[in-house]
């Protein structure tokens, strides 16, 4: 994947507050909500490029069941002794 760019953005503070709240209401963090919002202005005036990435779904990403079997002790099978 290619390095994200970084872009340094001043808003009123009203406006960053409304935003926040409005990508909490989502499940995104407020700089998702902003390229969110981007993308979807560049796709209504038709100036979204090809081949764009793909943002990643909304919400905390989901663990992988390999994850959550190392979380568990050897041996452990739930049952009391």
């Amino acid at each position: 994947m290619a390095e994200r760019k970084k872009l340094l953005l001043r808003l009123d503070p009203v406006v960053h507050d409304a935003l926040a709240r409005w990508a909490s209401d989502e499940l995104r963090s407020t700089n998702s909500q902003i390229e969110f919002l981007l993308r979807r202005a560049l796709s209504e005036a038709g100036r979204l490029p090809e081949g764009v990435g793909r943002m990643r779904p909304r919400g905390r990403p989901r663990r992988d069941a390999e994850e959550e079997e190392g979380e568990r002790t050897d041996g452990d099978d739930g049952e009391a002794e």
